[in-house]
């Protein structure tokens, strides 16, 4: 306990792993891989590191020719061959797994192949490494990966290993009983339902066999599983309604509880050898900030943020419940201003999230914040196809996205105007991601927004097939494009551009293949041909989420300028508020 450790990458150096005394002084660099590494993980004794490293490029031994030189062209063989934040999948390149031993520095490789591995962890006695990796004859062509279990001093690269599942969906999230025997993991089995599908808890033994899954009766998502100190227990993450939680689960018998509860966000877990659990816990009021469970009680450790949270005034976040247009309860949450005055109306913005199988959650929101901070009420809500309220909630906009979600979103800008907190002539909508395609839906359906703001969205989906890498997803939920074309086609709000009406901010990274950026630019040239006020703003060298902090500034800084200049105004010579009228 007397170091930390981490990953990251120096100047213009690679991720590599380094530690840092407790006490204070420099950080002192542990590995030198040439490509760096995308995981690690200490073994029980803390002699070594299990390292999760990416195959090197083929040319990658000639980085000192000139920068002038043609590039090689690049050569595609695979059925994926594109993903966000990495790029063509070229050549034979693959992750393994490696070990690496600290007093010797040898590094030696025990996993290969045409195959990828990932989620790699220590048994208790630190002799065997079980990780997840789709080793199917089309790993491309489906989501089945499954749990392997390799020696930790294996000789043959990963030639001789033992499959502990055989679920045809995603099994992954694996952690080993303190007696060595179990292994603990979450499953999918109904891997047809792609991201609309619930993930279990399960259970199976390390020599393989059948496993037992113990949620099936829990109609929600679970993550991140950990045995109990003395095996006859089973924590872990549970989505539900809004709330993340962590769960308590008796072995046998199934008898649950929970520990962490309540009107919060609980994630990144950690298990110590006495029994305390450390979480990040965060709240509508409070980023995150690392709380103990100790005998059941749950206490603040940390308080990173507690001068950040001592000079400024924080919204009043109210957690909403209200009917659609056919009836379906959804569940939201409403930012109300700094200094809310009941007796007026405020300019309002209908935030979307991503997505679209996530959700809002009672967790600190800084973009909802800032919005209320500059005048806004801000709506956020979780619409059908959220998760976190079950598996047929989730489905319900399977092909048909733009539908029931329109209309759940939609609902919720309803009552907070029929709860006299927004203003019907001053809103806005926006979001990122799935949060930007709903406002694509949006805008092509109403004209009641004064402002849009579109994020990493997709509006013309049969035009990214083999661009974006969905490929699988895609035919899975709407069919082959030549063959269904139809289901492409009525959930593209391209095809309803000429309905829009609204200024709209189009954004999105130049390097963002997780959503292309062909997308904004469509719906740019689009608009921009319909006479319409549009901008569109690209981030480059940006994937799908922007990391470079000036850029995440700009972007705020362009969110609060669009609206400022369309909604707040409203109808010319608009106050900043208005009263609410009395009946």
């Amino acid at each position: 306990g007397k170091y930390l450790s981490f990953t990251a990458a120096k100047g213009e150096g690679k991720t590599q792993v380094w530690t840092l005394n407790r006490l204070g002084g420099e950080a002192q660099q542990l590995t030198d891989v040439k490509q760096g590494i995308t995981d690690y993980g200490w073994s029980p004794d803390g002699t070594r590191l299990l390292l999760s490293i990416r195959d090197s490029e083929e040319e990658e031994g000639e980085e000192e020719k000139e920068e002038s030189k043609t590039r090689e062209p690049w050569v595609i063989d695979r059925l994926q061959f594109k993903r966000d934040g990495v790029g063509y999948l070229t050549g034979n390149r693959h992750t393994h797994l490696y070990v690496f031993h600290l007093a010797s520095r040898e590094l030696t490789q025990i996993t290969s192949g045409d195959y990828d591995e990932s989620q790699g962890v220590w048994s208790p006695d630190g002799k065997r490494i079980a990780f997840v990796s789709n080793r199917t004859e089309n790993p491309d062509g489906n989501s089945n990966s499954d749990i392997w279990i390799v020696s930790a001093a294996n000789s043959d690269k990963g030639q001789t290993l033992l499959q502990v599942t055989t679920n045809p969906g995603a099994d992954g999230s694996p952690t080993w009983s303190p007696d060595g025997e179990w292994i603990a993991h979450t499953t999918v089995l109904e891997p047809e339902l792609i991201w609309y599908a619930t993930t279990h808890l399960a259970v199976t033994s390390t020599e393989g066999g059948t496993p037992q899954v113990l949620t099936t009766e829990l109609d929600r998502n679970v993550s991140a599983p950990h045995f109990g100190k003395d095996g006859r227990e089973i924590y872990f993450g549970l989505e539900d309604s809004g709330e993340n939680h962590l769960v308590w689960m008796e072995l046998p018998g199934r008898k649950t509880s929970r520990p962490i509860e309540g009107q919060l966000s609980a994630s990144g877990f950690c298990y110590g050898p006495n029994g305390m659990i450390a979480a990040l816990v965060s709240r509508t009021d409070l980023p995150a900030e690392v709380f103990i469970l100790d005998g059941g009680k749950l206490r603040q450790l940390t308080g990173v943020n507690k001068e950040f949270l001592s000079g400024v005034r924080l919204a009043a976040v109210k957690n909403v419940t209200f009917p659609s247009k056919d009836g379906t309860e959804i569940e939201g949450f409403i930012y109300l201003p700094p200094g809310y005055d009941e007796s007026l109306r405020y300019p309002t913005l209908l935030r979307i999230h991503g997505g679209p199988v996530s959700q809002y959650s009672h967790s600190f929101n800084f973009d909802a914040q800032l919005f209320a901070a500059h005048g806004y009420v801000v709506v956020m809500t979780n619409p059908r196809g959220s998760s976190g309220y079950g598996q047929d909630f989730s489905r319900v906009i399977w092909a048909d996205w733009g539908n029931k979600d329109y209309e759940d979103v939609m609902a919720g800008v309803d009552y907070a105007v029929g709860q006299g907190y927004a203003d019907p002539d001053r809103l806005g909508v926006g979001g990122w991601s799935y949060g930007g395609i709903l406002t694509d839906h949006v805008i092509t359906k109403t004209d009641r927004f004064k402002a849009a703001i579109t994020g990493a969205s997709e509006v013309l989906y049969v035009a990214n097939y083999g661009h974006d890498h969905y490929q699988l997803q895609w035919e899975k939920e709407l069919g082959l494009p030549w063959q269904s074309r139809m289901a492409w086609e009525r959930i593209s709000p391209f095809n309803k551009v000429e309905n829009i009406v609204t200024p709209t901010l189009i954004m999105g990274g130049e390097d963002d293949w997780n959503v292309p950026i062909q997308n904004s630019e469509q719906l740019y040239q689009a608009l921009k041909r319909l006479g319409r006020e549009t901008q569109l703003v690209v981030y480059p060298g940006q994937s799908h989420g922007l990391r470079v902090p000036s850029y995440q500034k700009d972007r705020l800084e362009r969110y609060l300028a669009w609206y400022d200049k369309y909604v707040k105004a409203g109808s010319a010579g608009a106050a900043a508020t208005s009263p609410v009228p009395s009946f």
